[in-house]
């Protein structure tokens, strides 16, 4: 993965852990619960960033194997 990609990668893992801690701050001392939007919008980002690193590590491994 270039050092760009990598350093978008870890940004957005970093909002996204904030995003969470957010959340979990508002169940716990709120009991406030999230709007199912916006989980299934967090949730939508986690799978799009797995599929990013899956589809890198692939090409990584099959230039390995070359």
């Amino acid at each position: 993965m270039s050092q760009t990609k990598r350093e978008q990668v870890i940004s957005h893992i970093r909002y996204l852990r904030q995003e969470l801690r957010d959340m979990h701050l508002g169940i716990k001392e709120d009991d406030f619960f999230p709007d199912p939007g916006e989980l299934r919008g967090l949730l939508a980002q986690l799978e799009a960033l797995l599929e990013l690193i899956e589809k890198n590590t692939k090409v990584q491994s099959n230039s390995e194997a070359a």
